[in-house]
C-alpha cells in the first residue's frame, strides 16, 4: 500500500559525498550505483557528481509519486536529460506540448486493436528471419548474438512498423549507427554536465553516426512524405500528421520522431533477447520448462498469434528476463515546482534519478533480487505486487507506448528460435552489463545452435 510521501516528517536524504564514491565510479559506474542503492535501501538518496547533486529515487511510493501523481512536476528536462534531448529533438523522447503533439500522431499505429491486426505480419516476418539462422546451425558456426539479435528484431521491425519503407542497404547503415551512438554517449550521459567545448572520449564518434544516421533518415522523410501511402505503419502515420494550424510536419519533426521509434522499438527487444541467452545457459531448468511448453504448443509449425495465449511460462520468462535487464535503465527528471519526496524537500531545478534496474534488484522490494526466478510472474505472484515495483517500460503519462508491440514481438522470437534450435553458449558472460544510454553484455556473446524437429 502506497504512503501519503508528502505527510511525512521532513528529513535529509542520505548523502553520498564525492570522496566516498568517485573510485567507484571510475572503476565501475553501474556496480556503484547498485552498491549505493543497496546501502539506502529505499531512503531518498543525494548522490554527489562533483558539478551535479541529483537525487536518486528507488523506492516504488516515491517512484509512482514522481512519475505518475506529480508528473506534472517531475519533468523529462535538465542536465541529465540533455545528451538525448540534443539528439532526437522535439520527438516522443520530449516534453510539453512536443511530446503531446507527437504522442497523439503515433498513440494509433501502437493501439492494442492495430498491434492485434499486425501480428500475422509480424509472425510471418520472425519465422522469415528465424530461418536464417539454419544455415549456421547445420554448419556448426557459432553466431555472434548481439547482432543476430537485432538483425531479427530490425527485420520484423521494419516490415511492421515502418511498412517496409526502408530497404535492407539503408538498414545496414542505419543499424550499426545505432550501435555507435549507444556506445559513444556513454560518457555524455554518465557526465552531462560537462560542457560540450570540453573534449570527451565517444564525442567524434557520435558526431559522425549522427551524420550518417541524418543523411539515412533526411533523404527517406524526402521520398515517402508526400507519398506515404495509407497504412497503419510509423512512416504514414508521421508523414500524414497535421500541426494545430494544418499545416504539415517539417522535415526535423519527422526525422526526430523516426530516430526515437526507431531506436526504441529496436533497441528494447535486441538487448533484452541478448540478455535473455546466459540467463538460460545458468539456469537449465528455466530452459528445459520453456522448451516443453513451446514443444506442446508450437510442435514443428512455425509460430503463429494464437499460440501466445497458451505459453504463459514464455511470457513470465519474458517478464522476469525485463526484471533483471531492463533497458530503459535510467529515467532522468526535473523538478520544476516545490514538493516533498520522500520527507525530503524538493527545490525547482532539482534532477531526479529513477532507475528500474536498482528498483528492480532492491532487497527491500524483492525477495533473492539478483536472482532468475519467472515464478515469481504467475498470476498469483504478481498479484499483490506495488504498481511501481516493476516499471520496466516507465509509468504515468511517458510509459512507452510501444510495450505491447515489445511483449508479443519478444515472445514470438523467443518461441520460434526454441521451436527450431537448442542453444548452448560458448562462454560465459559477466552478469553486470556496461553502463551507457542502455545496457549491453561488457564483451560479445557467442552461442552455438543444434537444429531440432523439422529443422534437424
Amino acid at each position: 500500500m502506497s504512503v501519503d510521501v508528502g505527510a511525512v516528517p521532513v528529513q535529509k536524504a542520505k548523502n553520498f559525498p564525492l570522496y566516498r564514491t568517485v573510485a567507484g565510479f571510475v572503476r565501475d559506474p553501474l556496480r556503484q550505483l547498485e552498491r549505493i542503492s543497496t546501502e539506502g535501501d529505499g531512503r531518498l538518496i543525494r548522490l554527489d557528481l562533483g558539478a551535479s547533486h541529483p537525487y536518486l529515487v528507488t523506492h516504488p511510493d516515491h517512484i509512482q509519486q514522481v512519475l505518475r501523481r506529480e508528473s506534472d512536476i517531475f519533468q523529462r528536462d535538465g542536465v541529465f536529460w540533455r545528451p538525448l534531448r540534443e539528439l532526437m529533438g522535439d520527438s516522443i523522447l520530449s516534453e510539453g506540448a512536443e511530446w503531446e503533439h507527437s504522442k497523439r500522431v503515433l498513440q494509433p499505429v501502437f493501439t492494442t486493436r492495430n498491434v492485434n491486426r499486425l501480428t500475422g505480419l509480424m509472425a510471418d516476418a520472425i519465422n522469415d528471419a528465424v530461418g536464417k539462422l539454419e544455415e549456421p546451425a547445420r554448419a556448426g558456426r557459432p553466431i555472434d548474438v548481439l547482432p543476430e539479435m537485432s538483425r531479427i528484431v530490425n527485420e520484423t521491425v521494419i516490415k511492421v512498423l515502418f511498412g517496409d519503407k526502408i530497404s535492407p542497404v539503408e538498414a545496414n547503415k542505419l543499424i550499426p549507427t545505432f550501435d555507435q551512438i549507444a556506445t559513444s554517449i556513454s560518457v555524455r550521459f554518465l557526465l552531462p554536465f560537462l560542457p560540450r567545448v570540453l573534449p570527451m572520449p565517444g564525442d567524434r564518434a557520435f558526431k559522425d553516426a549522427v551524420q550518417v544516421m541524418d543523411e539515412v533518415l533526411f533523404e527517406l522523410v524526402a521520398r515517402y512524405r508526400d507519398d506515404p501511402g495509407d497504412g497503419s505503419d510509423i512512416f504514414t502515420a508521421l508523414c500524414q500528421a497535421r500541426a494545430e494550424d494544418g499545416a504539415p510536419p517539417d522535415d526535423k519533426w519527422i526525422r526526430d520522431n523516426l530516430l526515437a521509434m526507431f531506436a526504441t522499438s529496436t533497441e528494447t527487444t535486441t538487448l533484452a533477447l541478448t540478455w535473455l541467452w546466459p540467463l538460460l545457459h545458468d539456469h537449465p531448468d528455466v530452459l528445459d520448462r520453456l522448451v516443453e511448453e513451446i514443444e506442446g504448443v508450437v510442435g514443428g509449425e512455425p509460430v503463429r498469434p494464437d499460440h501466445l495465449s497458451r505459453l504463459p511460462y514464455v511470457s513470465q520468462v519474458v517478464q522476469e528476463l525485463l526484471r533483471l535487464y531492463p533497458v530503459g535503465w535510467m529515467f532522468p527528471r526535473m523538478a520544476t515546482a516545490p514538493t516533498i519526496l520522500g520527507g525530503v524537500h524538493i527545490e525547482p531545478g532539482d534532477p531526479v534519478l529513477i532507475s528500474p534496474f536498482l528498483t528492480h534488484r532492491l532487497g527491500s522490494v524483492w525477495e533473492r533480487p539478483l536472482e532468475f526466478d519467472p515464478e515469481r510472474f504467475t498470476p498469483e505472484n504478481s498479484r499483490e505486487r506495488h504498481r511501481y515495483a516493476y516499471f520496466p517500460f516507465g509509468g504515468g503519462p511517458h510509459q512507452c507506448i510501444g510495450r505491447h508491440v515489445f511483449d508479443v514481438e519478444a515472445r514470438m522470437i523467443l518461441t520460434s528460435l526454441l521451436s527450431r534450435f537448442r542453444p548452448a553458449l560458448s562462454d560465459a558472460i559477466p552478469a553486470m552489463p556496461r553502463i551507457g544510454a542502455t545496457l549491453r553484455p561488457r564483451e560479445s556473446l557467442e552461442m552455438t545452435l543444434t537444429p531440432v524437429g523439422r529443422n534437424a
